[in-house]
């Protein structure tokens, strides 16, 4: 996941450079990018625009099918440099992950902006209940502009989310007075998917609904089916591999179970090969693969606002003092899940290949679902701009250690310029990482037991 807190919580597994914590001059492009807009997609008031958009965005980046056998991969096309926003991208579709909603973690149904404000973020995940921040004024959070859908009572950030969601998707997701029914089939299918990938969540079988949903909405349903298949494919081998490690190793069983279900809620015509068991599979591996994790907060935007505060120093001591000791709160009553999270499917940003030495960096700083591209250094024009599948601790590992994460979560062998660098290592693991790795399943198992 890349969420916001990582500035003050080292203990925090989510690893992101914040554009606000860039100590180079930044330059935005100013792109914002809506793969599909300017095509009938229920923007279509906005189509000049979104196709000026896309006409700057290609002078800047190019996404290529590559010679060899990493496939694509996004390349630039002109000079660009540290600090930079490459582009900032709005995804396909995005679904917050079911574990965090049912825990109470308030988002947008549609842009997963945080509902809650910094305050009331702040006394939830440190059990204070009357805990008050100083400096409120910089909460950017506006309860007065949130909606619910009139219907089942879902709620969005302001009227424009609550409609861009009808008219996307929410008309079939909709479950109106059956919101909290447990015998409708959206809701089995929910039960059945938290039953079987625990948290630390890293997809949504709801992000695949939205898919569904989405061609089932839209007026051009080749037009989206094209879209969505310019995802990675897998291999079945490949598939089965992907599904066994989200759901563990009764996944044939799992598999065919969450099949069933789906098909039962969702099921359309038009989408028929997504709902054969092949098609089911390759579904469920596409999202697997090219889920990209989003983490918004309305704390740590309160917290990044406070650093950006001019202070006299005893001020700027004792406001430093009061946040440290509110993320120890936090560590001691909530611990790694600070962030409303969920996954979407970003057309561009799926284009970047792994490096384990990264020109780019993927995050959220507007506390929504808008990603931003930041080169993390010089990008010489026709070099390839690659991001990191792995956080910053994991980075520092061994080659051997790097590549067996890789493999085991994304099903490739890096040959990034460190890697090849560090060739002649032995592949063994090293006693500390071993120990870190024992540790960090350790976690896992008792996060799993307390849930």
């Amino acid at each position: 996941i890349h969420g916001f807190h990582q500035k003050r919580c080292s203990f925090s597994s989510m690893s992101v450079v914040s554009t606000a914590d860039s100590t180079c001059p930044q330059k935005t492009w100013g792109l914002t990018w809506t793969p599909g807009a300017e095509l009938g997609t229920g923007h279509t008031k906005r189509a000049g625009k979104e196709k000026t958009t896309e006409n700057k965005l290609r002078s800047i980046v190019s996404a290529l099918v590559s010679a060899d056998s990493v496939g694509k991969g996004l390349f630039a096309k002109r000079s660009i440099k540290k600090g930079d926003t490459i582009f900032i991208e709005r995804p396909l579709v995005s679904a917050q992950f079911l574990w965090n909603t049912l825990y109470k973690y308030k988002a947008c149904e549609y842009c997963l902006r945080s509902l809650e404000t910094a305050e009331e973020n702040a006394r939830r995940l440190s059990g204070i209940p009357g805990l008050s921040l100083p400096h409120p004024e910089l909460c950017r959070v506006r309860p007065e502009l949130h909606q619910g859908c009139p219907q089942c009572q879902v709620m969005y950030c302001s009227s424009e989310c609550r409609q861009a969601a009808a008219d996307q998707y929410h008309r079939v997701l909709c479950l109106g007075p059956s919101q909290e029914d447990p015998d409708h089939p959206i809701n089995k299918l929910k039960d059945a998917w938290r039953s079987m990938h625990y948290p630390p969540e890293t997809a949504s079988i709801m992000l695949m609904a939205r898919m569904v949903a989405v061609v089932k909405q839209a007026k051009d349903k080749e037009h989206w089916q094209k879209l969505f298949s310019y995802f990675c494919s897998r291999t079945a081998n490949e598939e089965e591999e992907i599904a066994h490690k989200l759901l563990g190793e009764q996944f044939r069983g799992q598999l065919a179970m969450l099949h069933s279900l789906f098909t039962t809620a969702l099921y359309d015509d038009h989408l028929s090969r997504w709902f054969v068991p092949e098609g089911f599979r390759s579904l469920f591996a596409l999202v697997g693969t090219n889920g990209q994790g989003i983490g918004t907060s309305s704390l740590s935007q309160w917290v990044h606002a406070c650093d950006a505060l001019e202070l006299a120093a005893q001020q700027r001591e004792q406001l430093d003092s009061f946040i440290d000791q509110l993320y120890k709160d936090i560590d001691k009553e909530t611990g790694d899940f600070l962030n409303c999270e969920g996954s979407g499917l970003f057309l561009l940003q799926s284009s970047c290949n792994h490096s384990c030495i990264p020109n780019a960096e993927a995050s959220f700083p507007d506390n929504n679902f808008l990603l931003h591209l930041t080169a993390l250094s010089d990008i010489n024009p026709g070099e390839e701009i690659c991001i990191s599948y792995l956080d910053c601790c994991q980075r520092d590992r061994s080659r051997h250690s790097r590549h067996k994460i890789l493999r085991s979560n994304y099903l490739f062998v890096c040959s990034c310029p460190k890697c090849i660098c560090e060739m002649d290592e032995l592949d063994v693991t090293s006693e500390e990482e071993e120990e870190e790795e024992g540790e960090a399943e350790g976690e896992t198992e008792d996060e799993m037991t307390d849930v």
